[in-house]
């Protein structure tokens, strides 16, 4: 019997008394202590063994090291309160919220920032303030400013430039996001919207509330700083886009609470009687339909991997050349075009746009005390995602994000001008005009398919969360944002290991 039988039993025996822990009430920190160690000795017992080659290269294993290390700190940050703020009142007022446009927004916010607005800590705002400045320098650079497009290809040199200039305006953002969260937070609750109230006791009027706002934005400031500089570290020390961890680990980090919500009663902290029966009441999580989220979990991510990997390969020709008695060139390759080359902005773009008016018509209705309906009507049916008027909308505005942010993003005429310097063509096309004018009509027919796999992905969540009657915040985990992100940044990571790996003359985590 090896290590891995011993692993994997000792991991099943594990999985089975956290199982009975909650069934029978044992204490809940018991039960999550035999379940992780269970489910980390059952995965042990199980990888394959390219899985285990990782830590068998020095370089690698410090890198994976130091990068699990700095993604630690950031978790710690979470445990760290934001002075003169009643923690107690904030978890309140959130609880309230969680179900409501406020509570939908600050977990939309902060599910692609990697930070937690719904609690009061220093790394409340995440990297959300830097994702906007490389959004906003992305587009500027895309032929708006001249200037950043020049930098924008220059190579090595240009690049820094530009992340630094994203470095410089990620500061500025991250004030004015600060000040607007700390005066929503600090401000005493006059009943019109104007503040929560939040300030502790003694802190709520006068120069007290000005000094701690002011030390408040400064620490929510200083807090994302911290987190771009944390990022540029694991880019330099350790695997993987360090942005993109912190993103990813804020969203896997919600599991547990998903899970929790999911399958635990509030009330006795045991597993919910509906889990081991059959079509249990309305509302309860039943056997069947925790297998049916199983399977459509398993088909989802299977699927998210297929197009995200997905790619259409334009044949292209280099000219020969005859130097002498010998030819150069000639050879046939390939022009790489992604079916989903926006990635996830789309689905960020429209759900911002699609919040937004939503504040606006409910801010016309409170203000016309009720008599203007129509205003009221529009924010309760933007306020619905189930329902079929937003869902509408909301595909709408993913194809339209998806062809304009792949419009800033590829320039065909820039294509066909670097495969004519390079002395490629496509057959049957001439260089030049001809070629971009090709490469364009294939740009619209893989980006609309692009555009449909995004608006799937996007509204299946409210779909599940709808038909299958569970709470939200598990319903995300099956589309949307996160998922994407999840699986992009684990892709990239894999590809990254694997470079690390075949470098080494070992196979890859992917290699049969």
């Amino acid at each position: 019997m090896n290590w891995r039988s011993i692993c994997l039993a000792g991991g099943v025996l594990s999985l089975i008394g956290g199982l009975a822990s909650f069934s029978y009430g044992g204490p809940s920190w018991a039960g999550w202590t035999f379940t992780l160690l269970g489910a980390a000795a059952a995965i042990l017992g199980l990888v394959p063994d390219q899985l285990l080659t990782i830590f068998k290269i020095p370089e690698l294993r410090k890198k994976i090291l130091i990068t699990l290390i700095f993604l630690a700190v950031y978790r710690i940050g979470y445990y760290v309160p934001l002075p003169a703020i009643d923690q107690v009142k904030m978890a309140e007022k959130m609880q309230q919220a969680q179900s409501g446009a406020l509570g939908q927004v600050l977990g939309f916010v902060s599910q692609f920032s990697g930070g937690n607005l719904s609690t009061a800590c220093i790394f409340s705002l995440g990297i959300m303030p830097y994702i906007s400045a490389s959004i906003i320098i992305q587009l500027l650079s895309s032929g708006v400013l001249p200037s950043l497009e020049r930098l924008r290809k220059e190579g090595e040199a240009g690049r820094k430039k530009i992340n630094e200039l994203t470095r410089y305006l990620t500061v500025p953002i991250c004030l004015i996001q600060a000040v607007m969260i700390v005066q929503t937070v600090m401000k005493p609750d006059d009943g019109m919207g104007g503040g929560m109230g939040l300030a502790a006791s003694g802190y709520g009027e006068g120069f007290d509330l000005w000094w701690f706002g002011f030390v408040a934005v400064v620490t929510l400031t200083a807090g994302t700083v911290f987190l771009m500089w944390l990022g540029e570290q694991i880019d330099e020390y350790g695997i993987g886009n360090g942005i993109s961890l912190i993103i990813m680990a804020g969203i896997v980090a919600r599991i547990p609470d998903a899970t929790n919500s999911l399958l635990m009663d509030s009330v006795t902290g045991r597993l919910k009687e509906s889990v081991f029966t059959l079509g249990g009441a309305t509302g309860d999580i039943s056997f069947e339909k925790l297998l049916v989220l199983l399977v459509l979990f398993v088909t989802v991510v299977v699927g998210v991997i297929a197009m995200t990997k997905a790619q259409r390969r334009i044949p292209t020709q280099s000219a020969k050349h005859v130097r002498g008695r010998r030819v150069y060139g000639g050879t046939r390759q390939f022009l790489p075009m992604k079916v989903n080359a926006a990635g996830v902005m789309p689905v960020i773009f429209a759900s911002t746009l699609l919040i937004l008016p939503y504040f606006l018509f409910n801010i016309l209705y409170s203000a016309s005390d009720g008599t203007l309906g129509w205003a009221g009507t529009l924010a309760n049916v933007l306020q619905n995602h189930r329902g079929w008027v937003y869902n509408l909308l909301y595909v709408v505005m993913i194809y339209v994000f998806t062809y304009f942010w792949v419009a800033i993003t590829f320039n065909p005429k820039e294509i066909a001008d670097n495969l004519k310097d390079h002395g490629s063509f496509i057959p049957g096309y001439r260089p030049g005009k001809k070629t971009a004018d090709y490469l364009e009509r294939v740009l619209m027919r893989v980006t609309f398919v692009g555009a449909a796999f995004l608006a799937v992905i996007a509204i299946i969540p409210n779909v599940v969360s709808s038909e299958l009657e569970i709470p939200p915040q598990v319903a995300s985990f099956y589309g949307g944002t996160g998922l994407l992100i999840v699986i992009s940044v684990a892709l990239d990571l894999v590809q990254k290991i694997n470079s690390h790996l075949v470098m080494r003359n070992y196979p890859g985590l992917t290699d049969e």
